[in-house]
């Protein structure tokens, strides 16, 4: 009997399908998968099917398989969406969850680990520069004039990748001599309602040897990101103006700039530092410590102020920083405010400590407006105090701000705050025909032709 060659079918095409089976009785956590293939054959008219019941499975291995795929896919969506700095998801579901499982003062620490460690917007519009932001402050070419204020990294700890979040400017601190804890907690409130934020640190702080250590690792003068540190004096201390000595002496050669804070309400006696004499002397003091500075650049030295000054001492404020001899570069205006806006809605308006966020906005945006008119442009001013938008930039610009600084506007909208400030600042300044950004500093203050 001769031997029957076996049919040879040549396949020109082929398909496939997955299906979940069960028997009718039984539970949905025994569901077995089904492969089915279909090879399309030059030499039939009907596909050839096989299919594959994949028994060996044990039972719950598609339910719990697909939940793991699920929530991977989730996890990676969420971590990409975080990478890319989408808006809507920080607006939306990032910034809502940590609003309703976090406390304020935990996730100020989580934000602090969270840029440390890297998960920051690496990609999107946090990195996207505009030609028209482009500006020169204090002898430095800025790529955009955003920058972040003090109080969001105390300590120093996440300097580098804060200088890759899109700003154009860093501050850090406040840094005290000494390491102290601050206030006691709870110290930081979230006012939702209103956008707010209230907090009572009083300058909790690792001290200038810890933190001036992470500084000098840091530092380049060459990097295109001013980089600041804020200056803050202890709580027990009975002269004021060997603190802010001590911090010149540590961090004077290791930045672009130094800020002296005498107008946060959170520590006793401070805000006094703000009167004619007393400046005056404090000034005298360090303009000596950072004329000693062993370095061939020296720090530019800027005063924080607050809003909540009377006339007569914001036109004090004013004469000492026009009078050269007292080595006032730049003027920040302003810090939080002791003062409780009627519009404010949260029932944690009434908390002890500064405000800060949306509810400044006017206060803040006014005491620049009066500063710049004091010092007839001559001083610049960092405009810092309710930004949380292009508009809101725009307005402290136009008010006499050459930079202005964000903090609390991350609380609500997370880091893709700095990519939609500086999209929106650009746009504004084109619609109102500027082609740079410095041309609109006092723009509020001129004739109009």
């Amino acid at each position: 009997m001769s031997q029957q060659t076996p049919k040879v079918h040549v396949v020109k095409d082929f398909d496939w399908t997955a299906k979940l089976v069960n028997a009718c009785d039984s539970s949905l956590e025994n569901l077995q998968p089904l492969l089915q293939l279909l090879f399309h054959c030059e030499s039939a008219r009907q596909p050839l099917r096989f299919e594959f019941t994949l028994t060996e499975l044990p039972p719950g291995y598609i339910t719990r398989s697909s939940a793991i795929i699920i929530g991977g896919g989730l996890v990676g969506f969420g971590i990409t969406e975080l990478l890319f700095g989408s808006e809507r998801f920080y607006n939306e579901v990032a910034m809502p969850i940590v609003h309703r499982f976090c406390d304020g003062e935990t996730s100020h620490r989580l934000a602090v680990k969270v840029v440390k460690y890297g998960l920051y917007p690496r990609f999107g519009q946090n990195h996207r520069e505009y030609p028209e932001l482009e500006c020169e402050v204090f002898g430095h070419k800025f790529k955009n004039p955003i920058g972040l204020a003090a109080g969001f990294d105390k300590d120093g700890e996440a300097i580098e990748n804060l200088k890759k979040c899109g700003f154009g400017a860093v501050e850090i601190g406040s840094v005290t001599p000494m390491p102290q804890p601050g206030n006691p907690k709870p110290r930081v409130f979230r006012l939702l309602e209103d956008k707010g934020v209230i907090n009572r640190y009083g300058f909790n702080s690792q001290g200038v040897g810890s933190v001036s250590n992470r500084v000098r690792k840091s530092f380049d003068p060459s990097s295109p990101v001013f980089f600041g540190v804020n200056l803050g004096k202890n709580k027990a201390t009975d002269d004021a103006r060997l603190d802010y000595e001590i911090g010149v002496n540590y961090f004077g050669a290791h930045c672009d700039y130094l800020v002296i804070n005498v107008s946060s309400p959170n520590t006793p006696g401070l805000r006094s530092m703000q009167n004619k004499d007393s400046l005056k002397k404090l000034m005298d003091t360090v303009r000596d410590a950072v004329n000693r500075i062993d370095s061939d650049q020296r720090p530019k030295v800027l005063l924080k102020i607050a809003p909540d000054l009377i006339d007569s001492e914001k036109r004090d404020i004013a004469d000492i920083a026009l009078d050269k001899k007292y080595g006032i570069d730049g003027l920040i205006v302003s810090n939080t405010t002791i003062s409780r806006p009627e519009s404010l809605n949260s029932g944690n308006k009434g908390e002890t400590g500064g405000l800060s966020g949306e509810p400044v906005r006017e206060i803040s945006t006014e005491c620049v407006r009066q500063m710049y008119k004091l010092t007839k442009g001559a001083v610049p001013i960092v405009g810092c105090g309710g930004v949380s938008s292009g508009a809101d930039a725009y307005e402290k610009i136009r008010a006499g701000s050459s930079l202005v600084q964000l903090y609390s506007a991350l609380v609500y909208q997370g880091f893709p705050v700095v990519g939609r400030v500086k999209r929106e600042l650009a746009e504004l300044l084109k619609k109102d025909g500027f082609a740079n950004v410095s041309e609109a500093i006092g723009a509020d203050h001129r004739t109009p032709k």
